[in-house]
């Protein structure tokens, strides 16, 4: 497999992340999203989108978006649950994660590090946003160790990419004890890699 990718962003680093922890083999293609490199005619040909993450299956088939990409990774793994209703609460927090989370804290940290002379005007809003996504995960959290049953899901995984670096979008997390005590466990396990980690070139 081939995962197109730019390593600092969080819907790319949940991707390599899921790979780490089931220890799959892929080739890292490395995509510089700030050179227009996701709109080239050989990308777009891939994912007319013009988006990143993107997995190419050996047979050269590909599948964008990248919580689609964590499904197909994760089935029949520990990652998706057995129990029917667990697992739609998996997928009730990676909808969570798409339509509430990444569109307050990935774009605030998105600003602060690439266009905060254009778009300061923004970060108020976008940081009472998220404050509130925060404040719904931590009340979340309060009783239970991770987001969907008795177990890290994909739902997990899907969250913990922009979260853990939410600082860097203006946020402070110290702000959210049961979220601090989540993002702990995902670096005690043995294949935890971090996003700023280069990955093998193949």
């Amino acid at each position: 497999m081939k995962l197109y990718d730019y390593l600092p962003s969080g819907n790319s680093y949940k991707v390599r992340l899921l790979m780490s922890y089931l220890e799959r083999d892929y080739t890292h293609v490395p995509i510089d999203i700030h050179k227009d490199e996701t709109h080239t005619a050989d990308f777009l040909a891939k994912n007319p989108a013009g988006q990143i993450p993107l997995l190419e299956l050996d047979d050269g088939r590909v599948i964008a978006e990248s919580n689609a990409i964590l499904l197909y990774l994760g089935e029949g793994s520990s990652f998706v649950p057995d129990d029917k209703f667990d697992r739609a609460k998996m997928y009730q927090w990676m909808f969570f994660e798409q339509y509430k989370h990444e569109p307050a804290i990935a774009v605030a940290r998105f600003i602060r590090h690439y266009a905060m002379e254009s778009r300061a005007e923004d970060l108020p809003n976008l940081v009472t946003r998220g404050n509130a996504v925060l404040a719904i995960m931590d009340r979340h959290l309060n009783d239970r160790e991770w987001f969907a049953g008795d177990a890290q899901s994909l739902a997990d995984i899907a969250l913990y990419a922009y979260t853990h670096v939410a600082d860097e979008g203006g946020f402070e997390l110290s702000a959210y004890p049961n979220i601090q005590k989540w993002l702990l466990r995902f670096v005690q396990h043995e294949r935890h890699i971090l996003i700023t980690d280069q990955p093998s070139s193949g």
